[in-house]
């Protein structure tokens, strides 16, 4: 049944397109952020593994809720590694040691690059394809992502 929320549907897909790709990037930064929780080395072990829990944590409820909006605006959520790899503006981990402030470094420029996607959407979203609560929602999910990147650039002086 499609949703009769006052959005055209060619307005509905290209939003749904948008919001596909956030999903896979919060999909891959969650996996990243996994990564270095699981494999954090170094004097301050606890204090990274425990702080890399509450972000991956965080990102966890992120993803279901970019996933249930795209289900709110009528379309179904990309959910396969293949599709997230295919869709994402995020890359992979290169080989490195697994030293904290490694990790941190490229969580935050994947944070920023977030929301930079985001902020760019905002607007759009809201003036173009005439949907005002996905381009509500998308100002608080940047506002979280904004707090999750000041948390990780608190490490660096």
């Amino acid at each position: 049944m499609k949703a009769r929320i006052g959005l055209t549907e060619k307005n509905a897909d290209t939003v749904a397109a948008e919001l596909a790709k956030l999903l896979a990037d919060e999909f891959v930064l969650y996996t990243k952020t996994r990564n270095a929780h699981w494999n954090v080395t170094g004097d301050n072990f606890h204090a990274m593994h425990i702080f890399f829990e509450k972000q991956y944590t965080q990102l966890e409820d992120l993803i279901d809720s970019v996933a249930e909006r795209m289900r709110k605006i009528g379309h179904y959520a990309p959910a396969t590694m293949k599709a997230y790899l295919e869709l994402t503006h995020l890359t992979e981990y290169s080989e490195r040691t697994n030293d904290g402030l490694g990790y941190m470094k490229d969580l935050l420029s994947d944070h920023e690059s977030i929301i930079d996607f985001l902020r760019g959407n905002i607007t759009p979203f809201a003036e173009k394809y005439k949907d005002y609560g996905t381009s509500d929602y998308i100002t608080g999910l940047m506002e979280t992502h904004e707090e999750m990147a000041w948390m990780l650039r608190s490490y660096f002086r």
